[in-house]
């Protein structure tokens, strides 16, 4: 039996019948599902803290929760998509 170290040792396969044949002759080494299962999240991220006028803020948690989401998520795809216009601006 064949034993896998590494994910891209995975081949693409053309059907189901060509995956099962090749599952059934292939294993995986413990410490590679292991090292998947406990993979952490290691996008970076940093806290800031804004000030916002209480009534602004308010009006934008009352929208976020008109379209069903978080308003800091919301904030950071305003931030997001103003930056690529931005940018974009700049380019021209």
């Amino acid at each position: 039996m064949r034993v896998l170290s590494k994910w891209g040792d995975v081949p693409s396969f053309s059907d189901e019948g060509e995956e099962a044949e090749f599952w059934k002759e292939t294993s995986l080494d413990p410490r590679l599902m292991n090292a998947s299962m406990l993979k952490t999240d290691n996008r970076d991220s940093t806290t800031i803290t804004l000030r916002f006028d209480p009534r602004m803020l308010a009006r934008i948690k009352r929208l976020a929760r008109s379209r069903y989401l978080n308003y800091q998520s919301m904030i950071k795809q305003w931030l997001s998509e103003r930056l690529e216009r931005e940018l974009k601006d700049l380019e021209s």
